[in-house]
């Protein structure tokens, strides 16, 4: 099965390029974040013609989540345990095959210090929670998306100069660290142990043509399917077309 996740920034701004993406990368699912579109107004339609089913959980202008598939999606919930209707929409799941696949848009948190930066964590929390109560370690378990957090310095393009700053600071790391206890692996890092690997590059500066960004589209696999993940892959192109999302597509392999 082959699981991609890509934070496209608007799925009505990028259909353009996400629809030749799906149609030549070929995903069994994709799991996407940062809609930002009610699920009425979800464009379904080219991605059902591919031969994909859709789910979503979005809301206007902010957030939003979405799983397609070529497989048969089973047991779909959206959100947290403890959500109500008001609540940013930020995770949907769903058993695809036999493997719980669990999509994630991370709160950006803002900046250090800021009660956008509290909620933040409380969120992580929320989500080990629901992992705990929820999941099971030993069972077929992906958990993917934008987490909103770089995990390590060589997740950075300058670790020194971003020190302590939102998406490396040592408290969301240490955040994530634990939602990680539960019993999850890093599948890129699987196959890619190097530095200097990317998803993500702001829009200013020339950033993304200067190589300076982080690495904060992760996609994590219980260890059970661990041995079974043969590829891994940030998909860079992606992120050069003409009016790209600041993320690039991640793909995952899993035989």
């Amino acid at each position: 099965m082959l699981i991609a996740t890509w934070n496209v920034n608007s799925i009505r701004a990028r259909l353009g390029l996400a629809v030749p993406w799906i149609r030549d990368a070929a995903p069994d699912v994709l799991c996407l974040q940062e809609t930002k579109v009610v699920d009425e107004d979800f464009p379904r339609g080219p991605f059902e013609e591919l031969g994909y089913r859709v789910e979503v959980f979005g809301q206007k202008t902010y957030n939003g989540v979405a799983i397609l598939s070529r497989l048969p999606l089973e047991d779909v919930t959206r959100g947290l345990p403890g959500d109500g209707p008001e609540d940013p929409r930020r995770v949907i799941e769903a058993t695809v095959d036999g493997i719980r696949i669990l999509n994630l848009y991370v709160p950006n948190g803002k900046a250090a210090g800021t009660e956008a930066y509290e909620a933040k964590l409380a969120w992580l929390r929320r989500l080990r929670e629901h992992l705990d109560r929820d999941c099971d370690p030993a069972g077929d378990l992906v958990m993917l998306g934008d987490m909103n957090i770089a995990p390590e310095d060589r997740d950075v393009y300058d670790p020194e100069a971003l020190r302590e700053t939102i998406h490396v600071s040592t408290p969301e790391r240490e955040a994530l660290a634990h939602v990680l206890e539960f019993g999850l692996v890093d599948a890129f890092r699987l196959h890619h142990p190097e530095a200097g690997l990317y998803s993500w590059w702001d829009y200013r500066a020339g950033m993304f043509r200067r190589g300076l960004g982080l690495r904060i589209d992760l996609v994590y696999v219980t260890k059970p399917l661990a041995p079974r993940v043969t590829r891994a892959e940030i998909d860079r192109a992606a992120r050069a077309g003409e009016k790209p999302s600041d993320h690039a597509p991640v793909l995952v392999r899993i035989d």
